[in-house]
């Protein structure tokens, strides 16, 4: 006999939206048999294969594929959707487990409601994960890429990332040489994506491959392109991350964003928070004040005693599903 068709989520144990969706799934009291989690290796480049650009041609994690509604028996043959937006696919967790919801389920956990419960909530929601979190000046693999001060901390960046762009760089270049030998037939479209996703990739190989040697030493043109680095770097730093922490400490309400219950807003914040946090080097077991304000010096704002973004912390890291996703360290 069949089994009824589960939903999968593909996923990276690096990428910081996968962690907002684990986070879910916990928060929602999905059973750990509900949803097949699959790994997408990204410095493999496995979420531009084109297996998986099938599922996701915009070759993102988190992707969850779920069967259609009316395909959640045993008797019918399944049909399966992808969604590939975070914010989607939270959205479609929350709905799909209440008290209310027709979805099969094994698990006899709570399912607490995590949508904005009015209209003001919801933009105040929105305004926070749409605007502040997925905005390109909150963007937190920029950030990451981009998280170099001086000369240290870009051979400390390339010491970590330079194996895994070098990875990604191999992969894109045989996903190209054989889709012009005949080897693989893509679309045209996919090839694109390949050549724009390389030309990026190039670009960090270059630069991470002569972080050892001092600036003075390189050639013009390097010198050139190392200080456009530095420059972008320090402009998503302290123009762009600055401005993002500022307009959270507004919104937020406290402890969480909405007040003190747990809502969709929560989730994105605790997973951004985490990776921003791990990239100025706090500690999963920082307190909130030392943590938020590595993050603040960071961004050249002033430390601050007390500050919402820091009791989030300390309250967002009590919650079962935080130590869940989050026991082994940041990410």
């Amino acid at each position: 006999m069949s089994t009824v068709p589960k939903a999968i989520l593909y996923h990276s144990p690096e990428s910081v939206w996968s962690a907002v969706v684990l986070l879910t799934l916990e928060e929602k009291g999905y059973a750990s048999d509900e949803v097949d989690l699959k790994v997408v290796d990204l410095g493999r480049g496995e979420n531009l294969d084109p297996a998986f650009l099938r599922i996701n041609p915009k070759a993102t994690v988190p992707t969850l594929v779920v069967p259609l509604e009316k395909t959640l028996s045993q008797e019918v043959e399944s049909r399966y959707k992808a969604i590939t937006s975070t914010k989607d696919i939270v959205e479609f967790l929350d709905r799909s487990r209440s008290t209310r919801s027709r979805t099969h389920t094994t698990s006899t956990a709570p399912a607490p409601s995590l949508t904005p419960a009015t209209i003001s909530f919801s933009a105040k929601s929105n305004l926070v994960i749409d605007t502040l979190l997925h905005g390109d000046a909150g963007d937190p693999n920029r950030l990451t890429m981009f998280s170099i001060r001086d000369e240290d901390s870009l051979k400390k960046l390339a010491s970590t990332y330079g194996s895994k762009v070098v990875g990604r760089q191999e992969a894109l270049g045989k996903y190209l040489q054989k889709a012009e030998s005949g080897e693989l037939v893509v679309s045209e479209k996919v090839k694109t994506l390949w050549r724009e996703k390389k030309a990026g990739t190039d670009i960090l190989v270059d630069v991470y491959a002569k972080a050892d040697i001092p600036i003075t030493d390189l050639p013009v043109e390097d010198q050139v392109k190392r200080q456009k680095y530095l420059q972008g770097s320090s402009d998503m730093w302290q123009v762009g991350l600055k401005e993002v922490l500022t307009q959270l400490e507004k919104e937020i309400i406290g402890p969480y964003v909405l007040g003190d219950q747990v809502s969709l807003a929560d989730l994105h914040l605790a997973g951004w928070l985490g990776r921003v946090l791990w990239v100025v080097q706090a500690r999963a077991e920082d307190d909130g004040k030392t943590a938020v304000n590595k993050l603040r010096k960071a961004a050249g704002l002033e430390e601050l005693g007390e500050c919402k973004l820091a009791a989030f912390w300390d309250a967002v890291k009590e919650r079962a599903s935080w130590k869940k996703v989050y026991g082994a360290g940041l990410y």
